[in-house]
């Protein structure tokens, strides 16, 4: 059941190009930045971070998505191989999701990322952070902060996956 609507496709596209321009202005070295989704909604948010900076400084930032599912504490499986052809040593590694909840898939992203090399820093990047952290994860970059209960569901619906750009809370 529907809460609440927060977020509609102008307020999402606003989000994200605030967040663009926030990576640009903590990244000095933009060459060196590399976006990195979690699957599914992460990889789109990612690309339209990308389209951003390239609009606004006519540089090509690489974008590769990241399943997390087996790095995850409460899955147990077999660990496959990634679809992740990115070099990240010494590279500026900005994790993009779209909800931001326990932390606990994005510490299983890190997890994934080291198994590729070091990074110089890793960063994170989220449309929503709702908050009721399990870890001690903090966004370096957030669209909207939205507390939510424990009871309430965010959900995050973009184009590329939903046919429509939205972001609303439901009763669980």
């Amino acid at each position: 059941m529907i809460k609440a609507y927060i977020m509609d496709e102008e307020s999402i596209r606003r989000a994200l190009l605030r967040i663009t321009h926030e990576i640009l202005e903590h990244n000095e070295d933009i060459k060196n930045i590399a976006l990195v989704g979690i699957r599914t909604r992460g990889v789109y948010l990612a690309q339209r971070i990308a389209e951003n900076i390239k609009a606004i400084e006519e540089v090509d930032i690489p974008v590769q998505f990241l399943d997390v599912t087996p790095y995850r504490d409460d899955v147990t499986r077999e660990l496959p191989k990634q679809n992740l052809y990115l070099d990240v040593v010494n590279k500026n590694v900005i994790i993009v999701d779209d909800v931001l909840y326990t932390g606990r898939t994005v510490r299983a992203a890190m997890d994934a990322l080291i198994d590729y090399g070091r990074p110089a820093t890793i960063q994170l990047a989220v449309l929503i952070d709702r908050g009721h952290r399990e870890l001690p994860i903090r966004p370096d970059y957030v669209g909207k902060n939205v507390p939510t209960s424990r009871k309430e569901r965010v959900t995050v619906h973009l184009e590329e996956v939903d046919g429509k750009d939205e972001v609303l809370i439901e009763e669980e």
